[in-house]
């Protein structure tokens, strides 16, 4: 028995068949190695069945102990798997990663995004935006810490996606906190969606296009002073 439902697998295939307009490359980053990647089977699980549902769908797997090259071209650390890189079907890369299983909530993002990729990735963003963001000359990573429960996760992490796909100089990573406890630990996570920019935390909660955009942009020129703002957000247990 696979792991989405047959309901799940009908209303993928409509919406892949009405909405997806060319091919898609999802890469996953992955270890045999039970201690290092707890879910990795069950990632490989879901992504095959999801690549059943559409041809268009091209999932490629990479064994982090032995692809080096792979892993160095696309930034994935060998200890923080099972990770998804998106790439749009010519090959190219709008710095969207997941670290993590990207279930529960999360799973929409991953749906979502899919179809974004197959129409060639384009930022759903406005424009004032966008031409902000253009203006980011030096690499920025965004990090948005989730849990599979939280129902503000999801707009936090497309959000971050939605801003790397205007700039070469952005990467934005979903975290499954609670695969990654010294991660989070680093970072001070206690509350999702906890959303760190170079290395820094920004802010926690899910915030409106604007105030996040304006914290990318704070954080690309930070001077190292710690945001501890917090908005809307699930209290990790």
């Amino acid at each position: 028995m696979g792991l989405l439902s047959p309901q799940d697998v009908e209303y993928l295939k409509d919406l892949f068949s009405k909405e997806m307009e060319k091919e898609v490359k999802i890469l996953l980053f992955k270890s045999d190695d039970k201690s290092k990647c707890q879910y990795c089977d069950i990632l490989l699980d879901i992504f095959n069945e999801v690549s059943e549902i559409d041809g268009r769908i091209k999932v490629e797997i990479f064994d982090a102990g032995e692809e080096k090259a792979a892993m160095e071209k696309y930034g994935i650390n060998e200890n923080r798997i099972p990770a998804i890189a998106f790439l749009t079907g010519d090959g190219e890369d709008k710095g969207v990663r997941y670290y993590g299983l990207p279930a529960g909530h999360e799973f929409s993002t991953v749906v979502q995004n899919i179809v974004s990729f197959s129409k060639g990735a384009k930022p759903d963003l406005s424009p004032a935006s966008i031409e902000k963001l253009k203006q980011i000359d030096k690499p920025v990573e965004i990090l948005v810490f989730v849990t599979p429960t939280c129902p503000y996760c999801p707009r936090a992490v497309l959000m971050a996606h939605e801003i790397a796909k205007t700039n070469e100089n952005i990467q934005a990573a979903m975290v499954e906190a609670e695969e990654f406890p010294e991660w989070s630990m680093e970072h001070g996570v206690s509350a999702v969606p906890h959303i760190v920019i170079n290395n820094e935390t920004a802010f926690v909660g899910a915030y409106p296009e604007d105030m996040y955009v304006d914290y990318v942009l704070q954080h690309a020129n930070s001077d190292g002073s710690k945001d501890k703002t917090q908005g809307g957000n699930i209290i990790l247990p």
